[in-house]
Formats: C-alpha cells, structure tokens, sequence
C-alpha cells in the first residue's frame, strides 16, 4: 500500500533540515501524543513510521539515497494515470492507492500501518487528502476489506479512521472558517457530526462540531442574506437560521442561549450588521412578530420599517402604525422626534409641532428652528428635517431602499397618500395623553410655558435616554451626513415658540408657506404653491384662513395590527370648539406642504456645512435591567489581517498563540506581496527579528520582486517562561508554499512549497503579544 508522504513529511521539516534539526523534530513529534479517543493500535502505527522516518535520514548513507529518489521524483514526473473525479469523490470505484499522484513522494507502507499514516496526514493539516484517502474504506467495497480484518482489529481501526476523519473535517470547517467561507466551513462541520452522529461515537468531538456550528450560525447568516435577490433558496435560509437565535435567545434583547457566544451586546452590534441585506418588508415581518414578546428594541426597528416602507412604497397606513407603536414607547422614551416626522407625514400638523415643544432633542431642534425663522411655526424645518433624516438616517439600512431618493414633495403629490390623508380624520395633541405620559414632562412643559410668558428662556431638562440609547448612534454615525443628532441635554438653548392654539392646523400650515416663500424671495417657489402638481388653482390662503375643526373630533390611529383605535369619549370635551375641515382643505393642505418641501429644497447648498447634527437616536428602554449598546463591531472576533492582538494578563494560551502566529503569516503576505505594505511589520514584530524582516522586504521591494503565499499552521506547543509571563516560546508546525515574481513574471528559482518546524519567541508589550526571534528547526 501506498500513501503520499515521505520522511521529511512525516517528521515535518524541509528537505534541507540538518542533522540535528531532524533529531530535535522526531523527539518532539515523538513526545507529541495525538487525542486520547484514539487506540494504542492507531498510536503505535503512528510510532512506527515516525521511527522509520528518521531510522532512515539520521543514517548518512541511507538519506543520500532516499534523497537521491526523492529528487529523481520531483524533477523527472511521470504522466499521471487517467482518473474518472467522479470516482474519486464517490470513492466507489477506486481504492487509496489509486487517487495517488505519481508525480508527488510516496511511500510502502503495510497495511497496519494506514491508520497511523492517516493520523499524520490530519497532524499535517491535509484535511481534504485524509477525507480522500479514508472515506472509501467506510464505503460498501473497501468497508469489506475493513470488516475482514486486512488494516488491523476492525474493532479499533474503524472507530480511528472515523475519528480522523471527523477531526479532519472540524479542522477543515476551522480553516475555511478563518477564510471567510462559511457555508462550506457549516458543510464540513456537518459532514464530521452527521459521520459521528451516524456510528453513535466520540460523544465529545460532536460536542466541539456541534459548538462551532453555533458559533458559525452568525457568520452564516450574513454569509446567506448578503446573496442576490435571486439566490431565494438561500436567503430563505439564512432567515430560518436568523429565527432560530432568536427563538433561543427568547427575543433581540433575550435572556436565553443561543451558544453563539454573543452577549445582548455583541447580537444587537449583529442585528445592526444584517438590517441592511433585508428588504423593509422583511424587517417590518421580522421586528414586529419581535415586538409582540414584547422587546423595545424590536419595536423600535419595526417602526423604522414601517416608516420607510410606508414613506417609499407610499403607504400612509404604516406610517400611522408606527405612529401607534411610538406612542407606546413614548411612555419610556423620548421618542418625540420621531412622532413629530410621522405626524408631518399623515399630515397631522399641529400634532407635529406640539410633538416638537416635547422634545428634549436640542441640536435637531436648533436646526429645525433655524430653517423657520420668519415662519409662524416650525413645519418649515421640519420638513427640511425630515427628508434629510428619511434619506440619511432611514433609508440607508434597507436592502431595496438603499439607493432611493426621499422627497417629500413627491410624496405629498401623490394621488394615493392624498386620499388617505382626505379621510384621515383630524388629530390634535391634546386628545391623547400619550404626548406627555410622565409627571416629569407635563411639569417641565408648564415650567416652559411660565418661561416663555415671562419673556425669557430656560434650559431643559436632559433627555431621559434609554439602555439601547446607542442602538441609532450608530445607525447614524455610518451615513456620516446631516440628519441626526445627540439626545444629550444642551445647556443654554432657548426652548420652542409656542404655537397659536386658536387657529387650525390648515391655517398654520398657510402660514408657515407664506412666511417660507417671503423669505427665499423666489418667484418660481411662489410659483410651485400656486400651481401645485396636479394643475388645480390653489386657494390655500383663503380656504385655510377660514378652516375651523368641529367640537369632537377626536384622533382615530391604527393599531399594531391595522385596527383604528378611537379616542376614549372622555378625551373629546379637552378639544376647542372647531369645524371640521372639508376634503378639499385637506388637499389644499398637502399641497401647500409639497410646496414647502419645494422652497426648502433651495437652501440646502446653504447647509450642507452642517455635519453630524443628530449623532444619536435615542432607542426605547424595557424596565429592568438593560445595557449600554453599541452597533460597531463584528459578532466574533476573528483576527483581521494585520490587526493587534490585545493579549490578556497570564500565561500565553494555546488559541492566541495560534492567532499570533496566523497573524504574523498574514502581515508577512502583505509585506512582501505586491503593495509593499512593510509598516505592517511593526503591528506584530519586535526587534531584533523586525530588522532582519523589514530589511528583506526592503531589497525585495528595491528589486521589484514580490511574493504570493499560501499557509497552513499548526501550533505544536506553548510554552511560558515560569519568570516572566510576558515571554513565551511557541513551536508550530508551517506549510508555506511561495510564488515569486521579478518585474511582473513568475521566478521558479526562488518559488517553494515546504513544511517547516518553526519555533518563535514571543514577547507581550503593552497587552499585546509580538514576535521578537524565530528559528526553523
């Protein structure tokens, strides 16, 4: 029997090792037991051809020999056997020896001798090479030869090759993991379990497939969601995925375990990270399924859902959802802002500005004011405010809304919002008192009041800002444009004009449109209002200044389900006596704020200085316990090429050992690749090895010569210095395979493909581990 190794392999060093490199390599790999699952029969056959390997290269004259075979094989190939790849992905048809590449050393080996050869190959890091070789023997024909007792004790030999094939695809899984392919790690990792799950063994090693499956759920997710619309199989699934954490988290902000491994914090910063693969039809079906749990932070996305989808798709009827669902979370949030938008939409105007006078929000306020100086209200900021928060802040976090445009003016002229809006029945703030639910508000808006009427200022109280404060902050800080803003309390800002409460929202609205086109001076704004898009003469001014609201119109608004929710009786007699505004003074009213939007479309080049005015948005809060969140970071922290490891206090452990040596692999890639990136050396090197590296990347790059690399790497051992726990030694086992190129064309000269036994020393310094000396031994 055959198999494709060779001696250097098999103790892992290079062809070029010394004499005493191979003594110092075959002890430790001799002192390097593999898992306990394994039998003595697999351990012994291991043994033995680690023996053999360096009976053979420590012997001076049977090395010369062997490497005079060895060279012969890879210079002089032979034509490779013609091979059906179906056969060998089946592995029906052929057995081990067949799928051997002539070209590549080899070995004799008996029989008994293919299970420890088969363990070395998986030390190796040839994963797929093991599954290759060892699958078949579990298949119909060559399983046979397995029961009759042809590679040992089927008893033992069985459950070995099992186990080395299940490690060999947890192994995989891990590698393509750190790749970023994480649906074919989630396909290796399921092969290994469903292979173990299938002969009842190593109840343990299922344990750690099944673990990193969990952990691989997240990365799978944004794997399968980010996937063309046309990938419909697999963005499906990655849904079902999302929905399974959640069930077992028991919601977004969910005490349950999902075994990921994400904290409240960690899944929230991974809620952020997928919102923008969905389509807001999505979110709006995931959130408010979400929000029935209930959670707040649900409830919140869900009314951005439906406030963009309702403001793109022209669907008035979700923004008066979301509207229903702010003015729960109104009861423990300032969320006025944000009311203040959805009442402007549904052209609810008064609504809108009293939602202004409740909120704590000052910059976006100082904005909003600013953009109405001259008007009797605030709606001409508003307006202003609310397209740039639509297009900043709202669309960008939506699959299929990303690259859309938010007008408001073309939204107002449509004929569907209009006739909504027409049979919308008038709203006034104070026929609900979900506007100002706390004592603490309704005291500071009277405190207000009393400040205005003496002719002065006050500062307000700080906004009373939620756990999930943060949850927009981020939303926000990546549109980097205006459109939001902080929710901290500003310290000198006068508060909001109070708006007349005599006249009607169609007056107001009047108004505010007179005063804004007085004040752009603008003949063809004057003309927008006056001849609206749907070519009818407006009369605005008149019919608004003689619109009343009859006694007892109360607010009606849909619930989380569709419903109308009608005002308790009891609310009607706060209203002032008013008439009723007839449906032609509605859409005199939605031209008018079409219109407005139109005139302050002029000023923007004016602000376009203003950066970064709303920074955060202030998320809803549950009662109990709820933590500070931030949505920056990615779920997992696998390393980033080049990036710092921030060590820990204490010993050196094995796992970031590994890191730090993947680290080191990846920076040396970059520093001798193409670009040249040698400052990178200083991210994970210390002298006096930077040196001698950033001196060799230095000729390289004088040459115009540059390298492509492929590793693998194994660590072997860990050893901290009982004296200093800041220094440690790491051995690790290293394929390395380099193509070099000089002016653009590949050198075979300097081109390899070698396993090596390196050892580093590693040095901590400020938290994080550098290498200071390596060795190939």
């Amino acid at each position: 029997m055959r198999i494709p190794l060779d001696y250097y392999r098999i103790l892992g060093m290079p062809i070029q090792a010394t004499s005493e490199q191979l003594q110092v390599a075959y002890r430790d790999r001799t002192l390097q037991l593999p898992r306990r699952e394994y039998s003595e029969v697999a351990i012994a056959s291991r043994k033995e051809l680690l023996d053999e390997a360096y009976g053979v290269l420590s012997d001076p004259e049977q090395r010369s020999t062997y490497d005079a075979s060895f060279l012969e094989k890879t210079y002089n190939p032979e034509p490779s056997p013609s091979v059906d790849r179906e056969s060998i992905v089946s592995g029906a048809q052929t057995t081990a020896t067949d799928r051997i590449d002539p070209n590549n050393p080899s070995l004799d080996i008996t029989k008994e001798q293919f299970v420890g050869a088969l363990l070395i190959l998986q030390e190796l890091g040839e994963y797929e090479l093991v599954l290759q070789l060892g699958h078949p023997y579990l298949q119909s024909r060559d399983s046979i030869s397995l029961d009759k007792g042809h590679l040992g004790d089927p008893q033992l030999v069985r459950p070995d090759i099992i186990l080395t094939l299940a490690l060999a695809c947890l192994e995989l899984g891990r590698e393509q993991w750190q790749q970023g392919r994480y649906e074919n790690a989630a396909l290796s990792l399921e092969t290994g379990q469903e292979l173990l799950l299938s002969e009842g063994l190593f109840p343990t090693v299922r344990g750690e497939i099944q673990a990193d499956l969990y952990k691989l759920r997240p990365y799978r997710i944004l794997e399968l969601l980010a996937l063309p619309d046309e990938n419909i199989a697999e963005r499906r699934k990655g849904l079902q995925l999302l929905q399974d954490m959640l069930q077992e988290r028991q919601g977004i902000d969910g005490s349950g375990d999902d075994q990921s491994g994400l904290s409240i914090d960690d899944f929230l910063r991974f809620i952020q990270q997928l919102r923008g693969y969905l389509t807001a039809a999505q979110q709006q079906t995931l959130f408010e399924a979400e929000a029935r749990r209930p959670s707040a932070v649900a409830t919140y996305l869900a009314v951005y859902a439906l406030i963009a989808r309702g403001f793109a798709q022209r669907q008035p009827a979700l923004i008066a959802r979301a509207k229903q669902m702010l003015m729960r979370l109104g009861r423990r949030q300032d969320v006025h802002l944000e009311q203040a938008v959805c009442a402007l939409l549904l052209g609810q105007t008064e609504e809108a500005s009293h939602a202004l006078e409740l909120s704590h929000e000052y910059e976006p306020l100082a904005f909003i004011r600013e953009q109405s100086q001259g008007a009797p209200d605030l709606l001409p900021g508003l307006c202003l405010y609310g397209e740039r928060w639509l297009q900043n802040s709202v669309f960008p976090h939506f699959r299929d809304l990303a690259e859309q445009t938010a007008s408001l003016k073309d939204y107002f002229a449509d004929e569907q919002v209009q006739a909504y809006l027409e049979q919308l029945p008038e709203s006034t703030p104070t026929a609900n008192n979900e506007w100002s639910v706390t004592a603490q508000k309704k005291a500071y808006t009277t405190a207000a009041s009393a400040g205005r009427s003496n002719g002065h200022s006050r500062d307000r109280e700080p906004a009373i800002v939620g756990s999930y404060s943060t949850l927009e902050q981020d939303m926000a800080s990546k549109t980097g444009s205006f459109g939001t803003g902080s929710r901290t309390s500003v310290s000198g800002v006068s508060t909001l004009p109070t708006s007349p409460r005599v006249a009607s929202p169609t007056s107001r609205v009047g108004e505010s449109a007179t005063q804004a086109i007085n004040a752009s001076g603008d003949s063809s704004a004057n003309a927008a209002l006056k001849s609206p898009p749907s070519g009818r003469p407006s009369k605005v001014r008149s019919e608004a200044e003689a619109t009343r609201v009859r006694p007892g119109s109360g607010i009606s608004t849909p619930s989380a389900e569709g419903h109308l929710d009608q005002s308790p009786p009891g609310r009607l007699q706060q209203l002032p006596e008013r008439r009723k505004a007839t449906q032609k003074n509605r859409r005199s009213i939605l031209l008018v704020i079409a219109g407005l939007v139109g005139v302050g479309l002029l000023g923007w080049l004016v602000i376009a200085l203003i950066q970064n005015i709303r920074q955060s948005f202030s998320a809803p809060a549950l009662e109990g316990e709820q933590p500070m969140v931030e949505l920056a970071q990615p779920p997992i922290p696998i390393p980033e090429p080049g990036s710092q490891l921030m060590a820990p206090g204490g010993p050196l452990t094995q796992d970031t050992a590994q890191q730090v040596i993947q680290t080191w692999l990846s920076t040396k890639s970059q520093a001798f690749g193409p670009d040249y990136q040698i400052d990178r050396l200083d991210q994970i090197l210390s002298t006096p090895v930077l040196s001698v590296w950033r001196r060799r990347a230095q000729t390289n790059q004088q040459r115009n010569i540059y390298a492509q690399y492929n590793h693998q790497v194994k660590v072997t051992s860990v050893q901290t210095n009982p004296a200093n726990s800041d220094q440690a030694k790491v051995e690790a086992a290293v394929k390395e395979e380099a193509r070099f190129y000089q002016d653009g064309e590949i050198t075979q000269g300097l081109s390899y493909n070698e396993n090596l036994q390196v050892q580093y020393e590693l040095v901590r310094q400020d938290g994080q581990w550098f290498i200071k000396d390596m060795a190939v031994r």
